[in-house]
Parts: structure tokens; sequence; C-alpha cells
């Protein structure tokens, strides 16, 4: 194999016969590039050889899962991934089109020890990628990314005999199957499945009617132009159409999934917008009373309140704080025998006796009807209000490009430590530490925080403050935050701010 090059201009014969792969695409735990300006056909597969050839050279059965999110581009990338695999000797079981966690569960199903699910997540058409894993149910993390992307851009994909396609009919319906078991409910129940057009539109409505739940429909035709909004439950735009759609149908909350089906996003019986971190502990909550001593994962974006809940406290619960990124937090739920992770982007982690371990927006759909049928008397709003409050910043992403983004972390790492030492406050108060475990988390003496952190996916840093005192503290966070944040002239705009 020879090596990719990491730019060829569309429209000439090198783009259609030579590999072309940005090496920016592979992160730390899946690889994202925009098509086809940062990777061709080829590219891919010359990307489908190198993955072909890292099962090979750690003994892995060369057999594997694959399949493609609902866009318009995807299939023809998925093919040229498939073509790549081929050549390396793998035996290919293609499960067509599928949300990632069908994909997941594709290993499980079919007993095979590697999946490739092309998707470009919850990221707007243009993007493709390709998340995959060979540990079930954990998915390729740093170390694994980092020998992937050594074996391609360097052209070490070794091509090998015996590579067969196979397409494996019904396991969408196997998918479902297992996701409703004999679960029915015994409460009436009004939700509203918002899909955003996105590959959830296949699965969302069929499952929430198998469980015995009144559909109201929001955005559910399957469309891979998106001509609504695109499919991301952590953008207010997606939020606020669902709270409208609750407003309108007296619905008693909305739950919304982004473009492969891996997120769950919440809105209430009152059209408010709960944030996936707060739906966690309200899950944490109802969860620990069945198993009580358990131990949640959260990401370092996500609220305070899982340490420092009562109701969890008094269940005894465990709180661990881990690095934000799907691979890394199931691979953490796996590490430290946790019943459950949560992420503040919606992805979770429900392991035995509940899920399988991998993130699964349909199956927190079905754990939150079942939370709902165990709490009869209760709406969602009851549920929200009953925790402590704090005021909390959307997830606010504001531009460092990739190839610089991790060194301006770096220095802005060592700039909010260097405050916490010096004695400096935040928001008029004392820093008690500053988290670096992922970013910098710095947490002030009355458990309030603020947080930046480098998006794996996208050019940007992530930036959340939460306070428990007031909204005013919250943006006072924020400004501080952002003052240090200003400091460093390769950060740009903000995609939203408070």
């Amino acid at each position: 194999m020879t090596k990719p090059i990491p730019e060829v201009s569309p429209n000439t014969w090198s783009f259609l016969r030579d590999a072309m792969i940005k090496p920016t695409g592979f992160r730390e735990y899946d690889a994202r590039w925009k098509y086809p300006e940062e990777i061709n056909l080829p590219g891919m597969t010359a990307l489908g050889l190198g993955l072909g050839t890292q099962m090979r050279r750690r003994g892995i059965e060369p057999v594997i899962a694959v399949a493609n999110d609902y866009r318009d581009y995807s299939l023809a990338i998925k093919n040229a991934l498939i073509l790549g695999l081929m050549q390396a000797g793998i035996h290919v079981k293609d499960i067509g089109p599928a949300v990632s966690p069908m994909a997941y569960f594709s290993q499980f199903h079919l007993d095979v020890p590697a999946v490739a699910m092309v998707t470009a997540s919850h990221n707007p058409n243009g993007w493709t990628g390709v998340k995959m894993g060979f540990d079930r149910p954990l998915t390729h993390g740093p170390d694994e990314m980092s020998e992937l992307r050594d074996i391609v851009l360097n052209g070490e994909g070794a091509q090998h005999a015996g590579g067969t396609y196979e397409f494996v009919d019904g396991v969408k319906e196997a998918y479902l199957d297992d996701l409703v078991g004999d679960f029915k409910m015994s409460r009436p129940l009004k939700v509203v499945c918002a899909t955003g057009n996105g590959t959830a539109s296949a699965f969302g409505p069929e499952l929430f009617e198998r469980i015995g739940v009144e559909v109201v429909p929001s955005h559910n035709e399957l469309d891979y132009t998106f001509p609504h909004y695109n499919p991301n439950p952590e953008a207010m735009e997606m939020l606020h159409d669902m709270s409208d759609s609750v407003k309108a149908s007296g619905a008693d909350f909305a739950l919304g999934f982004d473009g492969d089906g891996d997120r769950c996003g919440v809105v209430d019986d009152e059209a408010e917008e709960i944030f996936a971190d707060k739906v966690g502990v309200i899950m944490a909550r109802d969860l620990s009373k069945i198993y009580p001593n358990a131990t949640f994962v959260a990401d370092v974006k996500s609220t305070g309140l899982f340490a420092a809940d009562p109701e969890l406290q008094k269940n005894g619960v465990t709180a661990d704080y881990w690095k934000t990124g799907h691979s890394h937090m199931k691979r953490r739920v796996k590490e430290i025998g946790a019943l459950a992770g949560f992420e503040k982007s919606g992805h979770y982690f429900l392991a035995e006796p509940i899920g399988r371990g991998y993130d699964c927006g349909m199956r927190v759909a079905v754990e939150i009807c079942k939370l709902m049928d165990r709490n009869p008397d209760m709406k969602m709003s009851d549920l929200r209000k009953a925790l402590p409050k704090t005021w909390s910043t959307p997830t606010m992403s504001p531009h460092a490009a990739d190839t610089e983004k991790y060194e301006i972390l770096e220095r802005l790492v060592q700039k909010l430590v260097a405050k916490h030492e010096a004695g400096d406050t935040f928001a008029g108060r004392a820093i008690k530490e500053v988290v670096t475990v992922n970013g910098a988390r710095v947490i002030l003496d009355n458990g309030s925080w603020g947080l930046v952190r480098a998006s794996s996916n996208t050019p940007n840093l992530v930036v959340v403050c939460e306070s428990s005192q007031s909204e005013a503290e919250m943006r006072a966070i924020f400004a501080d935050i952002d003052a240090v944040i200003r400091t460093e002239p390769g950060v740009g705009d903000y995609d939203q701010t408070i």
C-alpha cells in the first residue's frame, strides 16, 4: 500500500485514483472528515485496508460487522471501506443502514469480534467518519486510533487473501426486539418522538408504539437533506423545536435523537429543556433505589450533582468523574464495573443488567419510559423540580483549529492551574481545585465550576459552567473563564453563548 496524500484537488485524475486522507481526521476515539474535501473514496478504501491490517496484527478473528447511517453519501463511503477490509482478507458482514447502537448490538447478536459504523454522528451534512471497535462493547480509544493512524498514513496496510462479503438481513428487527423485551407500559404516556429526519426516524416511532406509548411525531420522515435542523439534541435549535411540539400536543415529554441514534435529549411536560446531565441524575436516582451502592461515571462536562445530590448519597452512590468522549466513558464504565455512565452530550452507557455498556439513545428512551412507569404519580417536570437547583450553561464551542487546539488547551490549563496556585478567585470565590483529567475543570469552594477542554470531533474548544448558587454566579464564572480563553489569539467566536 502506498502512503495516502493529505490533499488532492477534486475533479482531477488523481482524485479518482489516489488515496487522499487529511491526517487530522484521526481523532481521539473515532475518525471524522469533511467529504470529499478531506477524504476521498480511495482514501476510505485505504482506511479499510488499514483497519483490516490492524485486526490481523492484533490476532483478531478476521470478521467484522459494518453499517452506515442515513445520509446520501454514506453508502458509497461504506462500500469503499468494505473494499479495503476485503483487500485485507476480512469477512465483512454488512448489516445495511443502521443507528450506531444497532451496529454495536450486531457484534453481540452475530457474535463477531469487530465493528465499523460509517457515520458523521451529529455533525452536519458534509461530514463523514467511522466509529469502530474490537473489544465489545468498547470502541477505539486514543491508543487504538493512534495505531490505526500510523498504519494508514505510513502506507502499512497489507493485502491478504480470503476477503469475503455477506449481507446480513434481520438485524434491525432483532435490535428492536432486544430493546422492547417483554416490557409494556402500564400507565398512559404521550411522547414527542423527535428524530430531525435522521437515521433514528426508522426506529423511534416503532419502538415507542411497541412498548405502548402514544407517539407525537416530530420530523420522523427519513430525509438526508435535514430540511428542518441538523439532528443534535444538544443544540438549542432542536431542543426549542421539541419544546414547541410539547406545547402544541400536550405531551408528557419529548425525546430527541441525534443523527446516528446513540444520544437522547429530553424536554419535559412544561416544555422545559432538561440538559442531559440532569436527566442522568434523574435516572441515577431511580436506578440507585433498585441497585443501591451503585457506581456511576459522569464526564467532566456534567453537573456536580452526581457527587453532591443528597438522594444519591442516601442510596450509597459512588460518583466517578471521567474524560469526555464515548470511547473514554465506555471503557471507564467497564473498567470500574459501574452500573451506568452519563455524558452531558446525551451519550448514556447503561451496563448489565440494564444494557450492554454501549451508548444507545433508544435504550435510554425505553429506560426513561420504564422510569415513568415506576413513578405513575410523577410528571417529568416533578422529577426535574425534585433535583437541587443549579444554573448551567449550554455546551459552548469557540472555534480553534484542529492543528492548534490541543496546544492552546495545554497553555490554558497551565494558566488556570497557576491562578489556583496563586490564590486567585473565580467569580469572587476561592478556587478549591482544578481537575485536569480532561482539560481544566475549575471547582470553586461552593461546588460551582467552569470547564474548558478541546473537542475531539470538531475544530473547537468546549466550555461549560455551572453554579450551585445563581444565574449571576454562572455568568460570572463564564466571564472569568472566557477572559482566560481570550488570552489565546487562536481562539475564535463561540457557536452559541449565554
